[in-house]
């Protein structure tokens, strides 16, 4: 019988960097988290099953709870918007430059400041000072609503992103995050939404970047 050749197969050990990049808003930031309080109105009718609507009274809306409520805040009480925002963003601007964005998605990750303290989905510190944002909107069913959001008219974060080095260097994450901040936004609004071409909000630009 013929002997096998031996195969060596060599796979070299992952080589990451992390950089820090200082971003600033250069439009509003509007956030619009699904609150606990609407997940739990969710819970409780499909835990009651099928009943009637007819007569059913309709409880005043508490604006003040539903701006609250709107919030990503950490467990320690700081507002931040989902690392995996910024993430996406950086992802999709993989289109704009003509590299694969199944690849990037496996190099390039965004490390949180903290959790959020109702989902626990890892969280970005946003810095900046927010206020009620009122807006009229279309439900699902074609009824007009007002929804009450937070918006930050000036912003800005430290993003700490860790890259597979032997895809990305340092200044292509940079630019990348360039591109992602300028040309698909982070947040409600934003260009990049899916189902519209956004309000222009959640645009932002590097300021600093270390290593």
């Amino acid at each position: 019988m013929k002997k096998q050749k031996e195969k060596i197969i060599v796979i070299q050990p992952p080589n990451f960097e992390t950089a820090v990049i200082e971003i600033i808003g250069k439009t509003p930031l509007v956030m619009n988290k699904f609150s606990q309080k609407a997940r739990e109105e969710i819970r409780a009718r499909q835990e009651a099953g099928t009943q009637a609507k007819k007569g059913k009274k309709r409880e005043p809306k508490d604006f003040a709870l539903c701006y609250e409520g709107a919030f990503h805040r950490s467990s320690e009480g700081w507002i931040g918007m989902p690392a995996a925002a910024f993430r996406a963003a950086m992802v999709s601007a993989c289109r704009l430059c003509g590299f694969k964005m199944t690849l990037s998605k496996l190099s390039v990750f965004v490390e949180p400041d903290g959790i959020d303290r109702d989902e626990g989905v890892p969280l970005v510190r946003i810095h900046g000072e927010p206020r009620p944002l009122e807006m009229p909107v279309r439900n699902e069913g074609g009824s007009c609503d007002i929804r009450v959001r937070p918006i930050f008219d000036k912003w800005g974060a430290s993003v700490r992103i860790r890259f597979d080095a032997d895809v990305f260097s340092g200044e292509d994450i940079a630019n990348l995050l360039m591109r992602a901040g300028m040309q698909v936004g982070i947040g409600e609004g934003r260009p990049d939404s899916r189902k519209s071409t956004g309000m222009g909000w959640g645009i932002f630009d590097i300021a600093r970047l270390s290593r």
